[in-house]
């Protein structure tokens, strides 16, 4: 699900809550060591992300917050704020080549390039791996 998050939108804010849980709480954020990383850099897209990252010059750049169930992929294009929910249960993850990891929900796709000297985007990917596998195991998701 591709959202405009630009604006205070408590439908929209209620729309992602549904797919993918309310933020975690300060607490849970230290317990896990974080949840989110920024400043990905984006190297190829579906079209639908396309067409919006192509309307500006800017560097195609997102960043990743893990939610209790899923992810949010957030990114911006002209002025505008865009989210992309992901619940964990559509979320499929790839580290193709040793610099680029592929996120997919369906038939939308996104891929962004970590060098090996990026530790920690490395270390979030597996991190994120880990929260997938542990909320499948939980068998909590919708069929």
């Amino acid at each position: 699900m591709l959202l405009n998050v630009s604006y205070n939108n408590h439908q929209v804010v209620r729309k992602i809550e549904g797919e993918v849980g309310k933020p975690f709480s300060l607490k849970e954020r230290i317990k896990r060591g974080g949840i989110g990383i920024g400043h990905l850099i984006i190297t190829e897209a579906s079209v639908t992300i396309n067409n919006l990252l192509i309307l500006d010059n800017n560097r195609n750049v997102c960043n990743i917050e893990m939610r209790p169930s899923g992810i949010i992929v957030g990114f911006r294009s002209l002025l505008e704020s865009y989210a992309w929910v992901i619940p964990y249960h559509k979320l499929t993850l790839y580290k193709g080549e040793a610099e680029l990891y592929s996120i997919y929900r369906e038939t939308q796709y996104v891929k962004v390039t970590a060098r090996p000297s990026d530790k920690k985007i490395h270390r979030f990917m597996k991190n994120l791996s880990a929260a997938k596998a542990t909320y499948i195991a939980s068998g909590q998701f919708p069929s």
